[in-house]
């Protein structure tokens, strides 16, 4: 298009510059030489009519006129009379009167000349007229004496100009031709690689780094292609680095122990990890866009303007009748580096346990001051009395120390029972593993507390009877374990079965086998245990009877003792019990069973 334009306008100005010059140069070439004007003038000035226009005529035949302007010569003295012509063929007109309007406004307004071009709709022609005044200068005056008519064809002129304008016109088009195929071939050396750029552009926005760019050369283009495919080098470097710290941080998140929520700064959950989910029980799409403090169910308690200006931990509280869930919330700003808060994160860590741990560890020192304090006191006000003087009296001072040295053995076995305990707590409490005949371990046991019952009924020292009755199974059972320790814990059951079974009860052992398990159980007869203390039964210092447990001289860590001793050896203890049908306490620790012909021992 610009160069269309400019070749427009090239030619408009060469073509009007062309026609210019050709009609000056026509218009000098159709003048009468001044010789044939002066002549012509002093013609028109003689009386001798005849002979002056015979003589015009011969000066006319003899002018310098170019033949291809077909050009038409008249002579009109200042009556407005034709005096002469040049066409041969019009010699009639000579004599009459002019009819030109303009030749008579030149002779009778005795004005300068005139020229015009005219067009010709019959011959579709351009012509030139020029009116010529011939003046006879005489004494110093000039006087008119006619004119000269002048009409010639400008055809020549302008079929001139028409072939330099087809010319130029030609040589326009197979410019433009060539430019435009010249501009075809440059636009294409520019656009392809621009073209190619756009696409691998386009490529790296859908996140598809693996093209290149062709690089055609060296100049901006090809700097341009150099920059993109260095572009698509870093994005794809970023990108991936981008995407393997997203990875990471999900994997930190997913595996994470506590929740964690982020928000935007409306507080509306961002981010929720897995734990966070099943902390809060939601479901992790709709927990997304929803406000944090729905989420956590805090409310009516904070605003999230409080989150923002104070964050500080919060304890929160989800505990249900099926499971105990206390969390601690820890809130931050998620701020960017001017300043400005995009965010909120918070951590949720379970402290339930802790909670737990915290309260056991309370009512640890509670009761063991509780516990402590009963003895003490005891002993301390039979002291005073035997210092006030009830040692002298020979009857009460022996009863007196007697319960005094109760009290002592009571708390020396308390404290013995504690270091056992934290021993076992603390991981330092260690375990002599041997391979150890149950059946016959289980017998050893329950032939003492035989003994021990039957020399209290001989001796009259009891006022209840007992049976011990055995259901064990025929076939030998070996397994590891300590054998200080776990009969530490059946003499604890068994003492437990007989303290709280009735006169003539009956306290049932049973030794079974199941597939990868040796279950143990000690069954009684006594009042039982309550549905609501059965879960607390193995907890330290709890007793069903407290003043009947603390009248025999119990500690209350008896069972506690005996589940971390059972627990040390891989195995599990529990109580089934009815209020009014007695209790039933079940041990079950891990066995392999092995073949008669099998070696128990390891070749050394």
């Amino acid at each position: 298009m610009m160069l269309i334009i400019t070749l427009e306008i090239v030619g408009a100005v060469f073509v009007q510059q062309l026609e210019s010059q050709n009609l000056r140069t026509f218009k000098n070439q159709i003048s009468l030489q001044r010789y044939v004007s002066t002549n012509l003038t002093n013609e028109l000035s003689r009386t001798s009519t005849t002979s002056a226009n015979k003589q015009i005529r011969i000066l006319l035949s003899d002018a310098n006129i170019p033949s291809t302007a077909n050009t038409e010569i008249r002579v009109i003295d200042n009556k407005g009379t034709i005096r002469g012509t040049n066409e041969a063929n019009n010699q009639t007109i000579v004599g009459q009167k002019t009819t030109d309007n303009a030749v008579k406004k030149v002779i009778y307004n005795n004005s300068g000349g005139s020229e015009s071009t005219t067009y010709d709709a019959e011959t579709n022609q351009y012509y030139y007229t020029k009116i010529t005044p011939l003046i006879k200068q005489s004494s110093g005056s000039s006087t008119p004496v006619g004119v000269v008519y002048i009409r010639a064809s400008l055809k020549s002129v302008y079929n001139s100009i028409s072939q330099v304008t087809t010319i130029y016109l030609l040589a326009a088009i197979i410019a433009v031709g060539l430019g435009l195929i010249l501009s075809l071939v440059i636009s294409r050396a520019i656009t392809v690689p621009i073209t190619e750029m756009k696409e691998q552009t386009l490529r790296i926005a859908r996140g598809d780094y693996s093209g290149q760019v062709k690089i055609y050369g060296n100049d901006e283009l090809g700097q341009l292609a150099i920059a993109v495919n260095n572009l698509s080098v870093r994005v794809e470097e970023a990108q991936e680095s981008t995407e393997s710290e997203r990875r990471r941080l999900n994997s930190v998140m997913a595996h994470m122990t506590d929740g964690v929520i982020a928000t935007d700064r409306r507080g509306n959950v961002t981010i929720i990890n897995e734990t966070a989910v099943e902390f809060l029980d939601v479901d992790s799409d709709q927990a997304i866009g929803q406000s944090i403090l729905d989420i956590l169910n805090i409310r009516k308690q904070y605003t999230l303007r409080d989150l923002l200006e104070d964050p500080d931990e919060i304890m929160l509280d989800f505990s249900t009748d099926d499971h105990d869930l206390i969390l601690q919330a820890y809130f931050s700003l998620i701020q960017r580096e001017s300043g400005f808060i995009s965010g909120l994160a918070c951590v949720l860590h379970d402290v339930t346990e802790q909670q737990k741990i915290d309260q056991d560890r309370k009512q640890f020192v509670s009761n063991v001051s509780h516990e402590l304090r009963t003895p003490l006191t005891s002993v301390r006000s039979y002291i005073e009395a035997l210092s006030d003087g009830a040692w002298k009296d020979p009857e009460i001072a022996p009863k007196f120390l007697k319960v005094t040295q109760e009290e002592t053995d009571r708390m020396i076995r308390m404290i013995n029972d504690l270091l056992t305990l934290s021993r076992m707590d603390s991981g330092t409490q260690k375990l002599n593993l041997e391979l150890v005949n149950l059946n016959e371990l289980f017998n050893y046991v329950l032939n003492r507390f035989d003994m021990i019952i039957d020399s209290n009924e001989q001796n009259e020292r009891s006022d209840k009877h007992y049976t011990i009755k055995r259901e064990f199974t025929k076939r030998d059972l070996w397994v590891e374990i300590d054998t200080d320790r776990f009969t530490q814990v059946l003499d604890n059951i068994m003492n437990n079965a007989i303290k709280y079974s009735p006169d003539g009860g009956v306290v049932t052992c049973r030794l079974i086998e199941t597939h990868n398990n040796v279950i143990m159980s000690i069954a009684d007869q006594g009042l039982g245990i309550p549905r609501a203390d059965i879960p607390h039964v193995f907890d330290r210092f709890y007793r069903v009877d407290k003043a009947r447990s603390r009248a025999q001289g119990g500690t209350g860590l008896g069972l506690a003792i005996s589940k971390e001793v059972v627990q040390s050896l891989g195995g599990k203890i529990w109580v089934e019990s009815r209020e009014g049908h007695g209790s039933t306490f079940y041990i079950s620790l891990p066995y392999e069973p092995y073949d008669e012909g099998d070696d128990l021992w390891d070749e050394v």
